[in-house]
């Protein structure tokens, strides 16, 4: 059976490239992406992309420090992120029962692994510890 620390390391990995990909395509300022912040926030067209370079650019950082450091509140805030950015496809989707929901159900790992790791590293028992 495989040990915890590579169990740790496969998720670490897992979870880091998931970020970097999707930090990547938002840098690249994907127009359904940019769609999608438009349709849900009701932002312009500069707006909406502006805010999907800066979200492309946070992914990127928490792909790093899960690698370097994967922190309790990182971790919570990425599946958070995950599972919401997962959820968009049927928000904005036409076929909610359709392909959309598959789209949503296809993205679990994009939240499950995040928080997986996170329960792996325990649950914080001080103020200290969400920073650990």
């Amino acid at each position: 059976m495989m040990n915890q620390r590579a169990l740790e390391w496969v998720l670490r990995i897992g979870v880091a490239g998931e970020f970097f990909g999707h930090g990547v395509f938002a840098l690249q300022r994907r127009a359904d992406w940019i769609g999608w912040v438009q349709k849900l926030s009701g932002l312009g067209p500069d707006a909406a992309s502006n805010f999907i370079f800066i979200v492309g650019a946070m992914d990127i950082l928490l792909a790093v420090l899960v690698l370097v450091k994967p922190i309790r509140i990182a971790l919570l805030w990425m599946a958070f992120w995950g599972f919401w950015t997962a959820l968009v496809r049927p928000l904005v989707g036409t076929d909610l029962w359709g392909k959309d929901v598959w789209d949503f159900v296809e993205r679990f790992a994009n939240w499950a692994a995040p928080l997986a790791l996170y329960f792996m590293k325990g649950r914080p028992q001080s103020g200290r510890e969400w920073f650990s």
